[in-house]
């Protein structure tokens, strides 16, 4: 019997490749991340990547900011 898109966790399941093939929930999808791939040049793919990569490290520095005691002057 084969999982149901309910029934699996896509980020841990299909990190090789889709295993639901047809039935998979994203597949919706797929047409515009590929029209994305082939229409965007590989540098502009590296700089939304930077830029992200960057934005989670300082909202990460910041949630760790508000979680550590207040430090008196």
């Amino acid at each position: 019997m084969e999982p149901s898109p309910n029934e699996i966790n896509c980020d841990e399941a299909c990190v090789n490749g889709c295993i639901l093939g047809e039935k998979c929930p994203h597949r919706a999808y797929l047409a515009d991340v590929s029209k994305f791939i082939n229409d965007t040049p590989m540098d502009k793919i590296i700089a939304i990547a930077e830029e992200s990569v960057q934005k989670r490290f300082i909202q990460s520095l910041e949630r760790e900011r508000m979680q550590l005691p207040h430090q008196p002057e």
